[in-house]
């Protein structure tokens, strides 16, 4: 895989070629690493929301997650009961899959428990390549163990796919397609 040309001259990976919100997350924030319990917590929601569906529509409806989310305040999601995934079944502005928001909640429980042992952030971390995988791969075997041990710990819906795609976004390695301006750029 290589990078396009964008009309405004700039090498990019294929998928955030043309202007618009694609190609904002990808300049600015796609394989760039955050910090923060929340920001964890969001990446991973999203990922899994991703699943079967296109990244662009998780795209248009984030701010909607942020906001029935609690801005991704574990704590918050934590609590939230039956009533709770009612209202968000019946939420337009997001992707209503229950299954999907019951993980949610079920994933900011164990958000929760895992700060005993040095929370989220520093679990994911654990999983960083020592060598980033082919840019047309899909799955490692660092995303593998990292869903395996996610499912462990009792994170739900996040397979090797979608471990995948959350190591990407977090930059845990470069994403970027050779050519791409962002390649060797995302710390």
């Amino acid at each position: 895989m290589q990078a396009v040309i964008g009309e405004d001259g700039v090498g990019r990976c294929a998928w955030a070629g043309g202007p618009g919100p694609m190609r904002d997350y990808h300049d600015e924030e796609w394989g760039c690493r955050v910090e923060g319990e929340s920001a964890y917590f969001e990446r991973m929601t999203l990922e899994a929301f991703q699943s079967g569906l296109s990244w662009a529509t998780i795209l248009a409806k984030r701010e909607a997650f942020r906001e029935v989310f609690a801005g991704f305040d574990a704590d918050v999601v934590a609590t939230y009961d039956d009533a709770d995934v009612e209202r968000l079944m019946a939420e337009p502005r997001i992707v209503r899959n229950r299954s999907k928001i019951l993980a949610t909640i079920q994933n900011a429980r164990v958000t929760i428990a895992e700060r005993d042992s040095g929370g989220l952030e520093q679990l994911i971390l654990g999983f960083a390549p020592a060598e980033p995988p082919p840019v047309e791969a899909t799955t490692s075997p660092e995303s593998v163990a990292l869903a395996k041990e996610l499912k462990r710990r009792g994170f739900a819906f996040v397979g090797p796919t979608t471990a995948f795609a959350l190591m990407q976004a977090l930059g845990l390695f470069d994403p970027h397609v050779p050519g791409c301006h962002r390649r060797q750029m995302s710390d």
